[in-house]
Parts: structure tokens; sequence; C-alpha cells
């Protein structure tokens, strides 16, 4: 149970809190966000799926949630540091990079529910730049911090004004190796492939109301919300939101990676390391899905005021209802054209895969198919006594039809 008078006033007059509960996916466990009133998935972008502290609360107190958190926005002073694999659970004590940052913020700081991490919340504004570097991350934002009111001891217990301490704890244990891991901090691309690394400016909540709102939405939201069915693994399921996703940042490494783990398909291999280059499952996935989408979205001019005046031409476009980019009802059209192009595109991967199973099956059956005439051939030839001439006809017609089975394969 959660004492929420240890709790800062400055969260919970805020009606910015949700549950969560652990879940085991593909053998990862996870923490899926859940909407207290409902009990659905929640989402950090979607105030519909919040409530207040109490209803969340009483939503952890049933049982059928692990516990419950706060969703940081842009329309609130807080920012949040997540402090991971920094304490020993079992003596309490942080390691001293961990401590460091702590006393350096002086602001509330708890405890995290494995035990093993800190956070802390500061007023302030999160400084430009990656957010994230090892186990330290920085949240002012579209995600959502676990709350557990276990207060560690030493620390304020209020949320404080702390922006030049927040400002050197990001120069210092998050920027400080931007320049060195090939990364541009600013679209969180490789800065040799520029062409893949756009900088649309779009906002978190105003890309995935796009994205929601497209032609292809319906697809966006299942697979945003975890839902995986139509994938024959939940690894396809990342691929394919990773690929809209790209579309929809312009291929911008470091929004897609926040994007995602928002989504209900995040979970723990998400960080693990898979390849030998010491990327990360995330990593590669990101990287391929980039590499996989050949054409990304494009905001157009802002739309621009016809006159009366409007000559014929332009007129006669607007009537068939063939609008360009920039100009009445472009940017709609110019919008569906790119997600409907982008879908094909999808689509035509995942019939690829399909039509590969499919081959793959087909070989296996005439792989089969020509081990049982080997065999029965075999025990012909065994079995009978005919002449040298009838064997060697019999050995020339199985060179035959296993020659046709080949080619056939």
């Amino acid at each position: 149970m959660i004492d929420k008078s240890i709790l800062p006033t400055e969260m919970c007059g805020r009606e910015q809190w949700i549950c969560w509960r652990e879940e085991t996916r593909n053998g990862d466990t996870t923490k899926v966000p859940v909407d207290p009133e409902t009990g659905d998935f929640a989402s950090s972008t979607d105030d519909r799926t919040w409530s207040d502290l109490g209803t969340a609360l009483e939503y952890a107190s049933t049982g059928r949630a692990d516990g419950i958190g706060f969703v940081f926005t842009r329309t609130d002073p807080l920012v949040g540091i997540d402090l991971d694999k920094c304490r020993d659970p079992e003596t309490g004590r942080p390691d001293p990079e961990a401590k460091e940052i702590i006393q350096q913020l002086e602001s509330y700081t708890e405890v995290s529910p494995s035990g093993t991490g800190y956070h802390v919340l500061v007023h302030g504004e999160l400084p430009d730049g990656r957010n994230r570097r090892g186990g330290i991350e920085m949240y002012d934002q579209s995600r959502f911090f676990t709350v557990t009111a276990d207060h560690v001891d030493g620390t304020p217990t209020s949320i404080n004004e702390r922006q030049d301490a927040l400002e050197e704890v990001h120069e210092e244990f998050v920027a400080e190796d931007d320049t060195d891991d090939g990364i541009d901090a600013t679209t969180g691309g490789r800065r040799d492939d520029a062409s893949q690394s756009q900088t649309l400016d779009l906002e978190d909540e105003v890309l995935l109301e796009k994205a929601r709102t497209a032609g292809n939405g319906d697809k966006f939201d299942r697979l945003w919300r975890g839902n995986i069915s139509g994938y024959d693994s939940q690894s396809e399921a990342d691929m394919a939101l990773c690929c809209l996703l790209a579309f929809w940042t312009g291929g911008n490494r470091m929004q897609m990676d926040r994007l995602f783990r928002q989504s209900g398909l995040i979970r723990g291999k998400w960080d693990d390391v898979h390849h030998a280059d010491g990327s990360t499952y995330g990593e590669k996935t990101l990287e391929r899905a980039i590499a996989a989408t050949g054409d990304f979205y494009e905001p157009t001019a802002s739309t621009v005021e016809t006159s009366v005046d409007t000559d014929s031409d332009t007129a006669s476009t607007l009537e068939a209802g063939i609008a360009e980019p920039g100009s009445v009802g472009g940017d709609r059209v110019y919008l569906e054209e790119k997600n409907d192009l982008l879908e094909a595109r999808i689509d035509e991967l995942e019939q690829t895969v399909a039509d590969q199973r499919d081959q793959i099956e087909q070989l296996t059956a005439e792989r089969q198919q020509l081990r049982s005439i080997v065999e029965q051939q075999e025990s012909d030839l065994e079995g009978t006594t005919a002449s040298p001439s009838k064997k060697d006809e019999g050995s020339s017609s199985l060179r035959t039809r296993m020659q046709r089975l080949w080619r056939r394969s």
C-alpha cells in the first residue's frame, strides 16, 4: 500500500495518474500501463486514459495492478530522472555515481519498485539533446514514472526548482559523449546517414494523433496497444510498428525509440544485447526499420488561404478533388497518399515473408516425397530377381524422376 501523504503535493493534485502491472511477453518482464478507470491499456500520450490519484490508488488496491504511475506532460514543470541498477537492495546503499547525482539534484527522491534504482523529481526544463545514457534517463513529457512513495531518507520531501543542477547533471552524465558515439543528438540518427535522419519537429502527441487518424490508423493503433494478432511473432509486430514510426518520424531514431517504449509492445528484450557488435535488439530493429522504409512523411507548408479570386485552373483542381501539397486540402490528400504507400510496402513485406514460408513448406513436402520414392525404389530393387538390364532400366527411371523433382524445387 502507498502512503499518499508522503507524496509531494505538486503531484497529488494533478490528474496524470495511471496504474501498471507486470506482464511476461516472450519470456521478458515489462511494466504495462493500465487505465485505472477501465483496466485497459493506458497511454502516456492520451490523457483520456489517466485519472486522479485517488482513482489510481483504489484500482491498485483491488490487486488488478501492481502499482501506480505518474505521467509527465508538456503542461507541467516536472522532470523525472531515472537512475537504474545503482542501489544494493539489501543494504540500501547507492553506488558513488548515483549518490553524487542525488545530492546534486537535492529534490524529492524515492526508491524504484525493484529496489535497485531511484527516481528523482525536480522542477525545471529538460536540456536539449539526448535524454538517456547507460542507466540514466530523463523525462519531461510522454513518459510515466512508477511511484512507490518509498522516500529516500536525507532527501527533500518536496519537488524543488533545480534547473541549474539539472543542466549540470545532464551535461556530465547524459550528454557527455554525444560527439563520440556517432549519434546525432538532435535527430537521434547516425551523423553519416543524414538522408535517413530528418528533423520533422513534430511533437510526440501530434505525431501519434496523425498516425491514429491516417488511412492505416487502425493498424497503427492495434500495434501501439500491443495487439499482435495477424503476426506470427511479436518480433514481426515490433518491426511493423517501427516501420510506421520510421515513416512518421522521418527516420528519427531517438524519437522512434522514445515512442516505441511507450507502446504496448515494449518488453525487456528491447534493451538486451543480441548482436556481436554490441547493439541491442531494439537498436537493430530501429536500424532495419529505417533501412526498409523508402519514404518518409514530409510536412508541407501551412495551408494557404484561398481568396474569391482563385484562378480557374486552381478552382478546377479543387473541384476535381486533386489537391497538391500546400494547397487547400492538399495536406490531407498528400498525407493519405504517403500512408497508402507505406501501408502497401508493409503489406508487400508481410506477403513476401508469407510466400517464403509457403515455399519452404512446399520444398519440405517435395523432399519428403523424394525420400519416399527413393526408399520404395530401393525396396523394389532389393526384392526382385530381375536381370541386370531390368535393374539398369529401374535405376534410369529413378534418376529421371529424381531429376524432375529437383528441377521443380
